[in-house]
């Protein structure tokens, strides 16, 4: 186990967002978690514990920190939440907030309840179930690192309630294709995740159908 101190992960994180120190206690004991789990279950692909506090931590904090305003409660879907980003990072950063993370594989819907329990992120929930199966929609929906994009963007789409936002956290060369593919959101300016030159957040509003005539 490669354990990174409360004062590391504090420091890493402030290019990304400004933490409390409960909310870097709970970033600690969910690293340590997914250190553990990662050396038997495939959570990701970064090894380097560093590596995950600013990639994986840092770019979903610093999307919460763009995306919900502070106090301000609502709902928020993660589709293909995996090892819970940036769903988890997004509940820890706002208790306002109800935080669901639709994740279909057994084993990382196991790690992200487990990573529910130890946080006691009473804000958070975890559905072992498919996307296209779910029944309900969400005032903010959330997208990062799933396969099949362009499927998953669409059935993320569709669980944004009217009027709701959707956020892709996407690399920068997809973003024309993402709003080729979705035409149904108004699209707000792409920002740039810092210390990344890929890796930027697409997010916008779900506009109302308009009926054709």
């Amino acid at each position: 186990m490669f354990a990174v101190d409360s004062a590391t992960i504090s420091r890493l994180l402030q290019p990304f967002a400004m933490l409390d120190e409960k909310q870097v206690d709970q970033t600690s004991a969910y690293l340590n978690l997914l250190l553990k789990w990662n050396a038997k279950t495939n959570l990701t692909s970064v090894r380097i514990p560093e590596e995950i506090v600013t990639r994986h931590f840092g770019e979903s904090l610093f999307a919460a920190s763009r995306l919900l305003a502070p106090g301000a409660a609502g709902t928020v879907i993660d589709l293909g939440s995996g090892a819970g980003f940036p769903g988890l990072p997004f509940a820890i950063w706002s208790a306002a907030v109800q935080v669901t993370l639709i994740e279909s594989n057994a084993k990382k819907a196991a790690f992200l309840n487990e990573v529910i329990h130890t946080l006691q992120l009473a804000n958070a929930r975890t559905l072992r179930q498919r996307g296209e199966d779910h029944v309900g929609q969400a005032d903010l929906v959330t997208m990062r690192a799933v396969e099949e994009f362009d499927r998953s963007a669409r059935v993320a789409l569709r669980l944004v309630r009217a009027g709701g936002r959707l956020a892709l956290l996407i690399g920068a060369g997809q973003v024309d294709g993402a709003k080729a593919l979705l035409q149904e959101v108004g699209w707000n300016p792409v920002i740039a995740v810092p210390g990344s030159r890929a890796r930027v957040i697409l997010s916008g509003t779900k506009l109302a159908r308009v009926d054709q005539g």
